[in-house]
């Protein structure tokens, strides 16, 4: 993780007003709910890291989880990740009491909101809160849809009289620079991935991370065989006539189907 902002390799900020989501959302009698919203941190300000700027998502204290995803609304190519935490606009530093809610964070990229499914691009293990930087810039290169801050307070850890003891997501901004289209790479994201049926290639080298449907193999050159067809190769044909392979990018049976079975993709059994 680097401590200052990077020049990306992918100019576009893929978060910039998406759908997101936090856990334990924050509720003041004086302020409502919309002052700390989850999407308060994807609305492209952070001139003011304060908890009632109206610019941070705050959440409810007195929690041992937190969580808050955005979700990209596709599949897009991720170089690198910035965070932006909640200062209140004072020093930052062991001085700062903030500094020990952010102590301890993971960051995810995923195709679904589970963590468990995810890619883990980052977990704080040696901060300090005098060592832990305001806004975290995180290299992440992988494939996802969600991009999720995930924390909580650690037990039997070896520095846990640092942390404060609820876990938070105090997030004045994150921002996901990557490709937002499948299928390139390079500095501007304006380069064909390099084997054709590659759906998603490595965002600096081109080498292939994910296939178009129907294919496999390293570079994506091997039609799905074995009575698979589609995505990964994942789904298992219908009974074709003579139980001959189906088309590998959409499973319909080239042949038509065996004795006893219907349907588009000859999954349906018929009565004879």
């Amino acid at each position: 993780m680097r401590t200052e902002a990077p020049s990306s390799s992918a100019s576009e900020n893929l978060a910039l007003r998406k759908p997101t989501y936090q856990s334990q959302p924050y509720f003041s009698p004086n302020h409502g709910s919309a002052t700390f919203a989850s999407s308060n941190a994807v609305d492209g300000l952070k001139n003011d890291r304060s908890a009632f700027g109206g610019q941070c998502a705050i959440s409810a204290d007195g929690h041992y989880t937190a969580t808050w995803w955005v979700n990209l609304t596709s599949i897009h190519s991720i170089h690198d990740i910035r965070i932006y935490y909640r200062t209140d606009n004072a020093q930052w530093g062991a001085s700062n009491s903030y500094t020990s809610r952010f102590l301890g964070f993971f960051v995810y990229a995923s195709n679904t909101t589970n963590i468990r499914d995810g890619h883990l691009c980052f977990h704080d293990t040696k901060y300090t809160k005098a060592t832990i930087p305001a806004v975290a810039n995180i290299t992440c290169l992988v494939h996802g849809q969600y991009i999720i801050y995930f924390n909580k307070r650690p037990q039997n850890s070896p520095n846990a009289d640092q942390f404060y003891p609820y876990a938070h997501t105090e997030l004045c901004e994150v921002e996901i620079y990557g490709c937002n289209n499948t299928g390139y790479y390079g500095p501007t994201c304006s380069l064909p991935c390099p084997d054709s049926n590659c759906r998603y290639c490595h965002i600096e080298t081109g080498a292939c991370q994910g296939c178009k449907p129907g294919y496999k193999g390293h570079q994506c050159e091997l039609p799905c065989d074995g009575g698979r067809y589609g995505q990964d190769c994942g789904q298992r044909c219908g009974a074709c006539l003579g139980y001959k392979q189906c088309h590998h990018i959409n499973g319909s049976c080239l042949k038509g189907c065996d004795t006893g079975y219907g349907g588009e993709l000859c999954q349906t059994g018929i009565q004879l």
